[in-house]
């Protein structure tokens, strides 16, 4: 009797003790999914003399690093211009898609320029600055099984990368559209080409981008949703930076910076397959 009530008592410390643990390792997971950091004010920018900004680092021709190691494209393009006129160097950090909001929020980075789409949500959790180029949904696919209509994809195989419009746009819209997720966009077209999925989705700049210079596939859907911006963004609160950027975007605008971005980095690109006007957005203000 004194052996079972032994091991009744250990069974039920140990019990006790795992109980501890969980709600421990659990408190510390909350924890760190509350945890947020301090963003640099402009003045500590200038102090330090870096800006610090989050860009893809594989979403040619947009935020993607070239073959010497540098990172080059239209948000790049940008950036450089902001940290010229702030009078600091930039250091680029990659970031992925679902990590944008992360990075501002712990302050990994001042300033995020990867391809931001603005929305509701997102709008939440961190500041956005005013627009520089407008966007819609695309999708690219093979032109042997060329996807034309988003009804096609119902039962089939849609590629997106996590944390962008695309993968909540067919998830509200398309729950009979098997999703393939990727971090990366890199991987989302290695999947592509490789056959895993029927079809890409991302924005549309940026999938008619990659169908130009990718033989075999045709973007069958060049706009999808609603018609978006993409804007900078930094950490919800931090609003001396953000009015900074807004008036940053209005004086480049009337030099017309944004179409010279355009000429510099997509027009090698996109050519006569799509126009600027359609795309660019001067001085945050859409027509």
């Amino acid at each position: 009797m004194k052996k079972i009530l032994s091991l009744l008592l250990l069974l039920v410390l140990t019990t006790t003790l795992l109980a501890g643990c969980k709600n421990d390792a659990d408190k510390k997971e909350t924890d760190t999914a509350k945890t947020t950091g301090t963003a640099r004010t402009l003045d500590e920018i200038k102090k330090d003399k870096k800006l610090v900004i989050g860009v893809f680092s594989d979403k040619k021709p947009f935020g993607y690093v070239d073959e010497n190691g540098k990172y080059q494209g239209y948000d790049v393009y940008f950036g450089d211009r902001i940290a010229k006129d702030l009078g600091v160097d930039v250091e680029y950090v990659s970031v992925e898609a679902a990590s944008r909001v992360e990075y501002l929020v712990t302050a990994k980075v001042d300033i995020i320029l990867a391809n931001f789409t603005v929305t509701p949500d997102r709008a939440e959790k961190v500041d956005f600055a005013l627009p520089y180029m407008k966007v819609a949904l695309g999708v690219v696919s093979p032109d042997s099984a060329l996807i034309i209509s988003a009804d096609q994809l119902k039962g089939k195989t849609l590629i997106v990368n996590k944390g962008t419009t695309a993968e909540t746009y067919f998830t509200e819209n398309y729950p009979d559209v098997k999703l393939l997720k990727f971090d990366q966009y890199s991987e989302a077209y290695s999947a592509l080409l490789d056959g895993r999925g029927d079809a890409f989705s991302t924005d549309n700049t940026e999938v008619l981008a990659w169908a130009l210079e990718n033989k075999g596939y045709t973007v069958g859907i060049d706009s999808l949703g609603n018609l978006d911006t993409i804007a900078p963004a930094v950490q919800k609160g931090n609003t001396e930076l953000l009015n900074w950027l807004n008036e940053e975007i209005k004086t480049l605008g009337k030099e017309n910076f944004f179409h010279k971005d355009y000429d510099e980095t997509l027009a090698p690109v996109y050519g006569d397959a799509a126009n600027p006007d359609n795309l660019v957005v001067e001085g945050g203000e859409v027509k």
